[in-house]
């Protein structure tokens, strides 16, 4: 049975049972593949997206969950903390392999929005995704950067 959901805007409709998870959706049915996969049991953050603005891990949510809820992925991120994120990172030189990128992106990005000026316990208690190459360091400087370059430009 087709069923529909709100993607970056968009009203979608995919023909995926209501218990496959978010993330096959995304990636198979609708081609957005910014949202990796990597454990499979929402402990890596690979496959982070915003459900009503909400950081959330695809991999264990159910297509249901989702019913009349705004989903956005990395491909629909465009709000000023993602994009003064992703000049950071780019900045900093946050990304080694990238793998895990856009889900610590999209983790982050639900972070600003919801804490203007974070400390290094509010970054470290919010981006709890896995990253092999270690550049935690790197990603806590480019929050900031982009906190910073926030409030420079007069925005929460």
């Amino acid at each position: 049975m087709a069923q529909s959901l709100l993607v970056n805007g968009r009203l979608r409709r995919v023909a995926s049972r209501r218990d496959t998870p978010l993330l096959w959706v995304l990636r198979e049915d609708l081609g957005l593949t910014g949202a990796k996969y990597g454990c499979g049991a929402a402990l890596c953050g690979a496959c982070t997206v915003h459900v009503d603005g909400q950081a959330v891990r695809s991999c264990v949510t159910p297509l249901s969950a989702v019913a009349g809820r705004a989903v956005t992925t990395i491909e629909g991120a465009d709000t000023p903390q993602a994009r003064a994120l992703q000049n950071a990172w780019i900045e900093h030189q946050v990304a080694q392999c990238g793998y895990c990128q856009t889900g610590a992106l999209m983790a982050a990005a639900a972070l600003l929005a919801a804490t203007a000026r974070p400390t290094d316990a509010q970054i470290d208690a919010a981006i709890t995704n896995l990253c092999r190459c270690g550049t935690y360091p790197r990603m806590r400087t480019a929050i900031h950067a982009a906190a910073a370059a926030l409030a420079a430009a007069g925005r929460p």
